[in-house]
């Protein structure tokens, strides 16, 4: 018997299994890398070093930088009371600003989302000037729902639209209004 599988029953396993939570054996990731595509595999990556750059900047780098333009939320966590800090991308509407809560498409909406149901009360942090705010939760139905998520998804170059129809969630909008 042999003690790592062969290069055929590798790809086999790789592509037999499917979704990111699905464990794979050390060999497979390369392989599992190459059957999601290159784009898939960096942009958690890249989003996070995103982030990272925006944050540490204090906002002289990253409002545009991935070509859309990105606010900092922070936000407080629900359980922990600890301060979180997500990079999202917004359209402005008036004096407020529309977030979406995709999650990238997954089927499972973002921390962030929870956190903000909980404790509406926010920090937005567009470039380098920062304003308390506070959050309100949109689901599909309200009434300002369709025409801000025309408006955020039409910024987004038509990303969430995707997202929408490769999730079996409905998707909801977060408006941040400054105080």
């Amino acid at each position: 018997m042999r003690a790592h599988p062969t290069r055929r029953q590798a790809r086999r396993e790789v592509y037999r299994t499917s979704g990111p939570a699905c464990r794979r054996p050390w060999w497979g990731w390369r392989l599992y890398t190459a059957s999601v595509g290159l784009t898939d595999a960096i942009q958690g990556p890249a989003l996070k070093l995103h982030q990272q750059l925006y944050e540490r900047s204090d906002g002289r780098v990253g409002h545009r930088l991935i070509g859309v333009p990105t606010l900092l939320l922070r936000s407080t966590g629900r359980r922990s009371g600890a301060s979180r800090c997500n990079a999202l991308v917004y359209a402005a509407d008036g004096a407020d600003y529309a977030l979406v809560a995709s999650n990238g498409g997954s089927d499972h909406a973002p921390g962030w989302l929870f956190n903000v149901r909980a404790q509406p009360a926010v920090e937005i942090q567009i470039g380098r000037k920062r304003s308390p705010g506070t959050a309100r939760v949109l689901e599909p139905g309200d009434a300002d729902y369709d025409r801000l998520w025309r408006l955020v998804n039409d910024n987004n170059h038509g990303r969430y639209d995707a997202y929408q129809q490769g999730t079996a969630r409905p998707i909801p909008l977060v408006v941040v209004s400054p105080a």
